[in-house]
Order: structure tokens, then C-alpha cells, then sequence
């Protein structure tokens, strides 16, 4: 074998956020796919950029694409300008990074290919004084991580002086029993110590704050429990349909893709005991006990407990139109994957015990964001009994995941005036105010912290396991009662009716993000000022109407106004004849709570409906303290009142329409 000078390496700078990296050659399997390309390198860059990788690492890349070394440099450079992260792109840091990217070709079950990578990680290991460690990563399909490792361990790469390691991708199994074969087949080859199960959503700097915001303020911790929490939602939402990964997803679904892996894990951070230290068995060993205490799924609690649904034809939030789920690329046109699910658990020790969790998650839906809120128990109300506009709404705390990155608390303050008027406020740290950070794709903290040996964010074969018993018996029910209702929510709505039944039935609402940019798209609200859209977001609550259904009826005490977010509705007249349609971005409902009165028409939804609510206290203190708004809410119900007059000319007296036909 041709033998290499040993680089000169010079004593390392000091780091900009901690120690260097340990010495070791990086051997990526399937280097040549995207989540290499996407992810991986882009990470990688990251951690050259901020000088924790060092002189002593390299990378060697082995697919089946016959690429030599000098091309799959090419590749990566190329590809590194189109999925990098940092808003400025430093040429000079990539070039010292590409100088250090090898590339083998070989097939994954060819033995000779594996010799060959051994020579060439001897060969860079002399090269870069890696002192024999070996970081093994499996950017590839969970049914050759058994075939992979009996070949690195055939080929002796595990004699070699120096650590080993291996980094496994999800799907950990596709249920608990191929979730324990494929333990099986790792630990035939690797220690538990070895193996650095990644979950990428771990990575990101929200999550991993979660235990620091937990543990090191005070005022928190002894909320945190059944006698103070109310109840707890975790919401993950993509904006995005499968987009071309149908073969994949068809034969995963949202519970397998979303909420076994990354959503337990943020639930075992959020709910879990302190630990000991923040030594990783510690943290570890808390997360296990955690979803060890999740209560399991009876047949009746799938019925009962669990949501599914499966996106239709509809326009996407970027406005773009998405097909049937059905309809997209490698997808079974019978398909009963799902693409959405909500589930409610519990879990039975004594900090949560009776405290009700919800979680979903789904594709194709109204906006892109990951939050967990802990909703506080109310205030109690005695003391703001009989007090006009004094509203006690529950505390709040919010973790905002991605893509805002950032902790809100919402609270009830006075207004300014001589009277006692409660409205929601809130307070807000963002991590893109308070640090300097470059936005990195979740996989630099990984890779950095298996090159350090901790495994603090990284899976045991328990509580992959523990995982899966709680979603095992989810799977087997859905199995056991397929779908008749699917597709059951249109793209580009918050998902299906059934999920919003799911959390009413037990007296509470989903918690819905409503931004200032969602507002301003409304054409009533689009020169408003900010502090108004502020207050006008915290106060609304979201509803969700299924096609056909009465939204307000004739007749009926007018307590709330609505704002159409998504779908249509038909104005009905006294007869049920149709006198008007209600289209995305308006509003009804505001004429009853402007003169007191009753409905003076119904309102049915054409096709299923999202919206926004604003319950009369709001709407009065709202009224009260913005003329503005006031004035904008008169001017519509009286343009509307017009518009109905010459849309009816059918009802007899001119009152009557005006009464009949209005959006009200």
C-alpha cells in the first residue's frame, strides 16, 4: 500500500464555543444522497466555520455512484452554495474543508469494497494523525444497518486502535418488533456505547433549551406539575405535502415519521423528572422513566383518543395547489396512510398525574411551525366577578421550535385608564435578538457532540423501545379499523375537524400561532398598526368547521365574530335560500355584537372551514380602545348592508332584506 508523509499539524487556535472535535475520520455510507448533501456537509461547514473541527478529521464518502474523489469534491462544492445555512458563504473556510473530502465507490455488499475503504482510512488516518478513531455514519436505509456492521467488523476495522462509533438514522424500525431486530443486529456488533442513535430535532437549540429553561429558573419548576398545569399541546405542522418523497411516506405515515421519534423525545424534555446531573445516563435514564409512564393505548383509547387523516386537493400557504394525497408521485391511489394525527395521553406518575397531553402533527397544512405550550390552570375569578370586560384567560408558556425560535409567556395585564380591564399580553425572548448565532440545520450539535463521545442527545436501545410500545398499540388499532372518511381535510387547512372535536370534547382549544404577517393579509386588518395586530392575535381562537355545518344560526344571541381564514361559506336567508358567499380573508358575525342583537342570518360552511374567533369581551375592549378599528367595523357592515340590498331583490320590504342577508 502506497504510504503518505504524516501532516505537519500546528497547535490548534483557541475555539470560538468550546473544545475541538476529537481526531477522526468520518466515513459516511450513502454519501452520495441527499441527506449528505442537504444536511450533513452543510453541518459540517458549520463546524469548520466556528474552528471546532480541527487539522485532525477528514471525511471519506462510500456509495454506489462511481465517483472518484477529485468529482465527489466537485459535487459538494457545488451543492454546498445551494444548502449551506450561513448568510454569508466564506469560499476560503469550504476550500480548507474540500481538501479533506475523499471518496470510494462500492456497493454495500461487496466485502472487497470494505477492504478497500480500509486501506484508505489507514492511509488518511496516518495522513491526519487521527490517532485511529472512526466515526462510521449511516446515511443509509435502516435494512442494511445490520449488513453494514457485519462488514466493517468482517473487514477488521473494529481491531484498529483508536474509538469506533456509528451513527444510525431514523426510522428505528418501522414498529416494536423491527425496532428490536434492528437493535439486535447493531448490538451483535457494537457496545451500546458505540451507537448514536440521531434524532435531529434534539439538535436544535429551542429543544435542547427546554431542560436549561427548566431546571435553572426557579420560578418555573414548582409550576410544573398537576396541581398548576392545565394541560400541555405539542403541535408540529408542515406547510409542505410530500413532495416527491411518496414512495417513503406512503409506507411510513405522520405516527412513524413524526410522532414516535421527534415528538416523544420533545415530550420526554418537557415532561421528565430533574436529573441527577447533566451527565447523559443521567438525562437519559429520566427520559426512559418518562415514556415508560406514558399510560399504553386499551383498543377503546385508539377509538376514543387518536385522530388520522389524509390531506385533499386544496392551495397549499404559499398559495401553490397540491393533489389528492392519492394522486401524488408513488402514493397507492387506496392509500390509508395518514397524513395527519392527533393523539391525547397521559402519563401516570405523580407529577402529571390526570394532566391531559395533546399532540399533532401533519402535512400539506395551513402554515410551517413546531411549538409546545403549557397551558397554566385559570386564575380563580372572584375577584374580577361583575367587572365589565375583565375576562380571566389562562397563563401561557411557549416554546417556539421552529422556524421562530424563541420562549413567550402569555399573561393578563390592566389596560391604561381608570378602569379594571384585563387583556392578554405577552413577553418574548427570540434567540435571533438576544445571540449571535448563524441558523445551522440541526445536525452540527450531533456530529459534534458523537466526535466528543457524548451521547447526552442521542437514543438507547430502551428508549427507542419505550417509544414504541407507546405508538405500537396506535398502529394495530388504525390497522384493525381502516379509515372510511379519508381524504378528510383539504391542503392548506389546519387539518381535519375531527382533531379540533378531539380536544373540545375535554373543554379546550387547540393553541393556534397567529402572527402579524397572518393578519395584514386580511383585508380589514391590513393597515393596522402593530400594537393592535399584537392584541388582535393573542385574543383570537381558532375554529374549524366541517362542510355543511352551521357556523351561526338565524335567531341565535350574537357572542362572537369570525374571521375566514380558509374555505367558503353560503348567507342564508330565512327561507335557507343563499344571498351571499363568505370567501377567505372575511369577516361575519360583527353587526350582532355592534347593536346587541341576535343573528339576523345563518351562516353554513360550503366547504370545510377555518377560523378565527373573537369572543365579545375582546371584541368591545378591542372596539374601545382603537377608533380606528371601530370605524373600519361600521364602514363594512354598512358596505355589506348595500351589497345584499342589490344581491336581493326577491324579499319584500328593503328592512328585511338588510336584515336577512347581512353577514351578521
Amino acid at each position: 500500500m502506497k504510504t503518505t508523509p504524516s501532516v505537519q499539524v500546528p497547535e490548534p487556535k483557541a475555539k470560538k464555543s468550546g473544545p475541538i472535535g476529537d481526531p477522526c475520520i468520518m466515513v459516511i455510507f450513502g454519501a452520495s444522497g441527499d441527506l449528505t448533501k442537504r444536511l450533513l456537509m452543510p453541518a459540517i461547514y458549520n463546524l469548520e466555520c466556528d474552528e471546532l473541527l480541527g487539522p485532525n478529521f477528514a471525511i471519506i464518502g462510500i456509495a454506489r455512484d462511481e465517483l472518484t474523489t477529485a468529482s465527489f469534491r466537485e459535487h459538494m462544492s457545488r451543492d454546498i452554495r445551494s444548502f449551506n445555512t450561513r448568510p454569508d458563504f466564506d469560499s476560503a473556510v469550504w476550500d480548507r474543508l474540500c481538501s479533506r473530502l475523499n471518496y470510494t465507490p462500492g456497493s454495500f455488499d461487496d466485502a472487497a469494497a470494505f477492504a478497500k475503504l480500509k486501506e484508505l482510512v489507514i492511509q488518511l488516518d496516518a495522513q491526519y494523525q487521527a490517532g485511529g478513531n472512526i466515526l462510521f455514519y449511516m446515511a443509509v436505509p435502516p435494512s442494511v444497518f445490520g449488513l453494514v456492521s457485519g462488514h466493517i467488523d468482517k473487514a477488521g476495522f473494529l481491531q484498529i486502535p483508536g474509538w469506533k462509533r456509528i451513527v444510525v438514522e431514523k426510522p428505528f424500525g418501522t414498529d416494536l418488533p423491527s425496532a428490536r431486530l434492528l437493535n439486535s443486529q447493531l448490538l451483535a456488533f457494537w457496545e451500546e456505547t458505540q451507537i448514536y442513535r440521531v434524532d435531529h430535532y434534539l439538535g436544535k437549540e429551542t429543544v435542547q433549551n427546554i431542560l436549561a429553561f427548566r431546571f435553572a429558573n426557579e420560578m418555573f419548576e414548582p409550576l410544573w406539575n398537576k396541581q398548576h398545569v392545565d394541560h400541555i399541546q405539542f403541535t408540529v405542522s408542515e406547510s409542505v405535502s410530500v413532495e416527491g418523497r411518496g414512495g417513503y411516506y406512503d409506507r411510513s405515515g405522520v405516527l412513524r415519521d413524526m410522532i414516535q421519534n421527534h415528538m416523544l423525545q420533545m415530550l420526554a424534555y418537557v415532561c421528565m423528572e430533574p436529573p441527577n446531573t447533566f451527565g447523559a445516563d443521567d438525562i437519559r435514564n429520566e427520559k426512559a422513566k418518562l415514556l415508560q409512564a406514558v399510560r399504553i393505548y386499551t383498543p377503546e383509547d385508539v377509538l376514543r383518543d387518536t385522530v388520522r387523516g389524509q390531506y385533499a386537493a386544496g392551495k397549499k400557504a404559499d398559495d401553490s395547489t397540491c393533489p389528492d394525497y392519492r394522486r401524488e408521485p408513488d402514493v397507492n391511489p387506496q392509500s390509508n396512510t395518514e397524513t395527519f394525527a392527533a393523539l391525547r395521553l397521559f402519563i401516570d406518575n405523580w407529577r402529571w398525574d390526570g394532566v391531559p397531553i395533546y399532540l399533532r402533527s401533519g402535512k400539506a397544512l395551513w402554515k410551517r411551525g413546531t411549538e409546545v405550550v403549557v397551558q397554566f390552570k385559570k386564575a380563580p375569578r372572584i375577584l374580577f366577578r361583575g367587572l365589565e370586560g375583565s375576562k380571566v384567560n389562562a397563563n401561557r408558556l411557549i416554546f417556539h421550535i421552529q422556524p421562530d425560535q424563541s420562549i413567550e409567556v402569555l399573561f393578563g395585564a390592566k389596560t391604561p385608564g381608570p378602569h379594571m380591564i384585563l387583556q392578554p399580553v405577552n413577553m418574548r425572548f427570540s434567540y435571533g435578538e438576544a445571540f449571535h448565532a448563524s441558523r445551522g440545520t440541526g445536525y452540527e450539535v450531533m456530529l459534534y457532540s458523537c466526535m466528543l463521545g457524548d451521547p447526552t442527545l442521542f437514543s438507547r436501545t430502551d428508549l427507542v423501545e419505550a417509544a414504541w410500545k407507546i405508538a405500537q398499540p396506535v398502529l394495530d388499532g388504525w390497522k384493525a379499523n381502516p379509515p372510511t372518511d379519508f381524504p378528510n381535510y383539504a391542503a392548506g387547512t389546519w387539518g381535519p375537524p375531527a382533531a379540533c372535536d378531539l380536544i373540545e370534547r375535554d373543554g379546550r382549544r387547540w393553541f393556534e400561532v397567529v402572527t402579524r404577517e397572518t393578519l395584514e393579509r386580511v383585508p380589514l386588518f391590513k393597515t393596522s398598526d402593530p400594537v393592535f395586530l399584537n392584541q388582535v392575535s393573542m385574543a383570537l381562537r381558532p375554529q374549524t368547521a366541517a362542510a355543511g355545518s352551521i357556523i351561526i344560526k338565524k335567531g341565535d344571541p350574537g357572542t362572537e365574530m369570525f374571521l375566514l381564514c380558509r374555505g367558503e361559506a353560503e348567507v342564508l336567508d330565512g327561507a335557507g335560500k343563499i344571498v351571499a358567499m363568505a370567501h377567505e380573508g372575511d369577516c361575519f358575525g360583527e353587526l350582532a355584537l355592534l347593536l346587541s342583537e341576535t343573528r339576523t342570518a345563518t351562516v353554513r360552511a360550503k366547504t370545510q372551514c377555518d377560523l378565527f374567533v373573537l369572543d365579545q369581551a375582546d371584541f368591545r375592549r378591542i372596539l374601545h380602545e382603537h377608533h380606528q378599528f371601530a370605524q373600519a367595523i361600521r364602514e363594512m357592515a354598512h358596505e355589506r348592508y348595500n351589497r345584499a340590498i342589490e344581491a336581493d331583490l326577491l324579499l319584500p320590504p328593503q328592512k328585511k332584506r338588510m336584515e336577512e342577508s347581512g353577514l351578521v
